[in-house]
C-alpha cells in the first residue's frame, strides 16, 4: 500500500467534503435593490449561514423568502430579501411598527414568526406591509458583508446592538 497516496486521498476527501458541508451550510447572496441603504447598498455580497428562527435576534440582518400567495403572487418578487430582524417570537412589537395584522402595537410576536424591516423603510417591502414573516421563510443570518467594490463599504455593520433606531 502507498501512504503517501493513501494520505493525498484522505487529505482531499476531507477537504471536499468540508466544502460540502460549508456550501450546505452558508451562502453567498448578492444584494439587489435599495431597501438596506445604507447598511447594505446594490452589488454588496454578504455571506448567510442558515439557520432557523431559533437563531435569529433582534438587531440581526435576516434573508427570507418573499411573501406568497394572494396579492404578492400578482407581483414579480426576488427569490430572497435581506432584512432587519426587530421582534423574534415572544418580543413586543416595537411602537413605532405598525404591521399589516390585525394586532395592537406592542403585543407579542407569536410563536414561529418574526418582524422584519429593512433599513431604508421608504423603500422596503417589509412587515409594515407583509405582516410577520413565518418560519418556513426564514434563509439565513447574515454573518459578514464580503468585499465590495468600494473599500470603506467592506467593513462588517450587519449587526445593530439597538434596534430602536429602526425607522419606519
Amino acid at each position: 500500500m502507498n501512504l503517501p497516496v493513501v494520505g493525498a486521498v484522505l487529505v482531499t476527501l476531507t477537504v471536499g467534503g468540508g466544502l460540502v458541508l460549508a456550501r450546505q451550510r452558508y451562502v453567498v447572496v448578492t444584494v439587489a435593490g435599495v431597501s438596506m441603504l445604507p447598511t447594505l447598498a446594490a452589488g454588496d455580497r454578504v455571506l448567510v449561514r442558515r439557520s432557523a428562527l431559533a437563531r435569529v435576534r433582534a438587531g440581526d440582518l435576516v434573508v427570507s423568502r418573499p411573501p406568497a400567495g394572494g396579492r404578492w403572487d400578482a407581483m414579480t418578487l426576488p427569490t430572497w430579501l435581506i432584512k432587519r430582524a426587530v421582534a423574534v417570537p415572544g418580543d413586543p412589537v416595537p411602537g413605532h411598527v405598525v404591521l399589516d395584522v390585525p394586532e395592537e402595537p406592542g403585543a407579542p410576536v407569536p410563536p414561529g414568526r418574526v418582524v422584519l424591516l429593512g433599513d431604508n423603510p421608504d423603500e422596503s417591502l417589509d412587515s409594515r406591509f407583509c405582516g410577520y414573516f413565518r418560519e418556513n421563510q426564514i434563509v439565513g443570518v447574515v454573518v459578514r458583508r464580503l468585499a465590495h467594490g468600494d473599500p470603506a463599504r467592506s467593513q462588517n455593520t450587519t449587526r445593530r446592538k439597538d434596534t430602536s433606531s429602526c425607522r419606519t
